[in-house]
């Protein structure tokens, strides 16, 4: 059943208070699935046991003694461990199917037993190894999917969710698997309170959590508190944690009888849940979940990549931006004036669809703005406020009852003070976007009795209206307004003897986003000369891989060599903004000439027509347009590939203000439709299975004749070839050409 209200959507209260105050990492038991020692490290007596311990021991357990004759072997490599920075020990015991996993936990060992049968490595690799495959030639929902997928083959359960957590801890299912046998919760949204905060916390300590049976009886560690101590046991970092009562009428409410949770972290925060449920009960060896762990935390890696590069060269394009903003407010008399002479630069700073610039004696507007009245109303509530430098909302009628009546063009805002004495703003205005929001269930309603506040009950599709509310203002966006304003303040109304302070800054800035763009190429290069090196180990290693293997691992080396060569291009296209253009007459005939034989090596036994036309001399920076020319031949030589014989033409000529070069091919072509796609970073309108690439490589031909003050176009049709067009200023002229 679908329920619908039509309403203004405000932040549910969390209706699992009671579960919110509990101590859920101490709860003094454990599943019955395994059984619990507690060890002091200096003599491996035994502090506490699980009352259940000698079923797994094969011997009564005592407190006091020295621990239990089955452990004997392992005791000194447990205590090796215990004197190393590995977090945990992993070890068979015995002959049988024993799996031990120690952890440590408030100065002594927690040692955690459980009967895991022993799972053939050599499959298991295999199947990791495809997976890594699968997962590099996936864009991102499909990359959630990839592992929705996998988890359920490694571990047979009935549904898996890939769950991701919002800014303000609502959870949104954003991939699922599922056999049928439980309903699907894919796009559903739960509120914040159906994992409190302290839960939250554990997910994070400890990633992976399992229930095997939702109607176990948990069994008590003995004694509650161990002897010197005042505080039961934390077993924040034990896997048998018996859970707290609250979830597991939670879990019966969803009709689920055994689960498990692996945590998504991303860069060191926990990004989202891998969820897992059953029917029936179910349980999953040590091995499984620890190869699910690896799947999951290889996927937090690949999250992470992606949103570093795209933050980096979000940054990057702004602040290109804001150079440009900075060049016309220095080069007016007016600093107001060379401000609003760029439009388009101003609203795109922050993807903005309007702004004002409000001081004393001024108002200027441009784009979609409220009236004059209604925008210095906003700046009376703004000036009413602590002395606060920029302030941003998704939500002004949140916070201003008035911003209602304006919604359409303000409901989203970003504001930055222009003056340190003044009661000075440039403000920017988003109109309100409607929306329908779905959860899993009304996350309003509060299920309490006899003083005691359950869980809900109902998880049926459940549906609000967002209204009043504009897309939330992104980091990048946030960072690029400050850096505005910093130029405003330090360039334009500061004095003239604080330009030299300005400059300082400008180039701690400039050192700043240079040590970013180097993290990022070394953090994320590591992981891939990681996998790399491994690869070669294991190969060298196991001898007796089948040739399917070998070729499995032969896969994993060159993804990875793939995703080092988009680290290299990121870098580059990052580092473009801060290389010196050194302008004189280049030889275009030259440029070309070279280019076309450094292409033509790579594609020997090719049939290739070239027509290349005399070329006039152009004015620039010969390094870079060398590179415009290899991305651009380069880009013809390879989706020319199904041709036979290729053609690929290259003309120039001379125009009005500057020239104008051409390189055609008849290749596969593209839609037109995507055209505005071509010089976007990571944008790609070819499977990369058919053509290779970074997709950065047209990003950075854009970026060059941008700095050359040129301009680029593209034109094309499917199955019938392309076109690149692009047009360079001469000596004389100054800003930009037209093809």
């Amino acid at each position: 059943m679908l329920y619908v209200e039509d309403r203004n959507v405000k932040q549910p209260e969390p209706d699992l208070e009671a579960c919110a105050r509990e101590p859920i990492h101490i709860p003094g038991a454990i599943q019955p699935h395994g059984a619990l020692l507690v060890l002091h490290p200096q003599d491996m007596t035994v502090v506490q046991a699980s009352a259940n311990a000698a079923d797994f021991f094969g011997t009564d357990v005592a407190t006091q003694a020295p621990a239990p004759v089955r452990l004997v072997q392992v005791l000194p490599d447990i205590a090796a461990w215990y004197a190393s920075e590995a977090p945990e020990f992993q070890t068979p015991v015995g002959e049988g199917d024993l799996h031990l996993t120690a952890h440590r936990s408030g100065g002594m060992i927690v040692l955690e037993m459980e009967r895991s049968p022993i799972q053939p490595l050599q499959d298991l690799f295999s199947r990791l190894r495809g997976f890594v495959e699968v997962l590099s030639h996936r864009d991102d929902s499909g990359s959630l999917e990839a592992t929705a997928t996998f988890i359920h083959e490694l571990t047979g359960f009935d549904r898996v969710l890939v769950y991701r957590f919002d800014p303000d801890w609502n959870g949104r299912v954003v991939a699922e698997w599922g056999n049928g046998h439980l309903p699907s919760y894919l796009d559903l949204r739960f509120p914040a309170g159906d994992i409190p905060v302290q839960a939250r916390a554990l997910y994070a300590a400890n990633r992976v959590r399992i229930i095997s049976d939702i109607d176990y009886r948990p069994v008590p560690i003995e004694p509650a508190v161990a002897p010197g101590t005042t505080a039961p046991l934390d077993l924040s970092g034990a896997q048998l944690r018996s859970v707290s009562p609250l979830h597991l009428e939670y879990m019966r409410n969803m009709g689920t009888a055994a689960s498990m949770s692996v945590s998504i972290m991303v860069d060191g925060a926990l990004w989202g849940l891998v969820a897992c449920h059953s029917a029936k009960p179910h349980s999953v060896p040590v091995t499984i979940r620890d190869a699910c762990d690896f799947v999951v935390q290889s996927l937090g890696m690949r999250i992470a990549a992606q949103s570093h590069g795209e933050e980096a060269a979000s940054r990057v394009a702004l602040s290109q931006i804001s150079a440009r903003l900075l060049s016309a407010m220095t080069s007016e008399e007016s600093w107001l004036d060379g401000l609003v002479s760029r439009p388009d630069d101003l609203l795109a700073q922050v993807d903005a669809k309007g702004a004002a610039i409000v001081t004393s004696d001024t108002y200027l507007s441009v784009g979609s703005t409220p009236s004059e009245t209604d925008v210095r109303s906003i700046v009376s509530w703004l000036n009413g406020r602590d002395d606060e430098e920029i302030v941003s909302t998704p939500s002004l009628a949140a916070d201003l009852a008035a911003a209602e009546a304006f919604a359409g063009s303000a409901s989203g805002i970003i504001a930055i003070r222009i003056s340190e004495l003044f009661p000075n703003w440039l403000i920017w205005f988003r109109p309100e976007v409607i929306s329908t929001v779905q959860w899993g269930g009304n996350p309003h309603k509060v299920v309490q009795e006899a003083g005691r506040i359950h869980p809900r009950k109902s998880f049926d599709a459940w549906r609000e209206q967002v209204q009043l509310t504009a897309p939330a203002w992104s980091e990048a966006q946030l960072s690029a307004a400050r850096d505005l304003r910093r130029a405003i303040v330090g360039i334009v109304l500061r004095k003239a003897e604080e330009l030299a302070e300005l400059s300082s800054e400008l180039q701690r800035s400039n050192k700043e986003l240079e040590a970013f763009s180097y993290s990022i190429s070394h953090d994320l290069r590591a992981p891939f000369r990681h996998i790399v090196g491994f690869s070669q180990l294991l190969r060298e290693r196991e001898s007796g891989l089948d040739a399917k293997s070998q070729h499995y691992l032969q896969n994993i080396s060159e993804s990875a060599v793939s995703a080092g060569k988009l680290v290299d291009d990121l870098l580059a296209f990052s580092q473009l903004g801060r290389t010196a253009v050194t302008r004189k007459t280049v030889d275009m005939n030259k440029l070309v000439a070279e280019v076309v034989k450094s292409v033509t090596y790579s594609a020997e036994g090719r049939d290739i027509i070239w027509e290349i036309a005399d070329l006039p001399v152009a004015w620039g920076d010969a390094t870079l347009l060398r590179q415009v020319w290899f991305n651009l031949v380069e880009n013809s030589v390879k989706y020319t590939r199904p041709r036979s014989p290729a053609i690929i033409s290259i003309s120039g000529r001379v125009q009005d203000g500057g020239t104008v070069y051409t390189v055609t091919d008849n290749g596969v072509g593209f839609d037109m439709a995507y055209a505005g796609k071509l010089f976007g970073v990571f944008q790609r309108l070819q499977r990369t299975e058919d053509f290779e690439g970074t997709g950065i490589g047209l990003a950075l031909v854009r970026r060059i004749i941008d700095r050359h003050n040129g301009d680029i176009t593209a034109t094309g049709e499917v199955d019938k070839g392309s076109s690149f067009v692009f047009a360079l200023p001469n000596q004389e002229k100054k800003g930009r050409s037209l093809v």
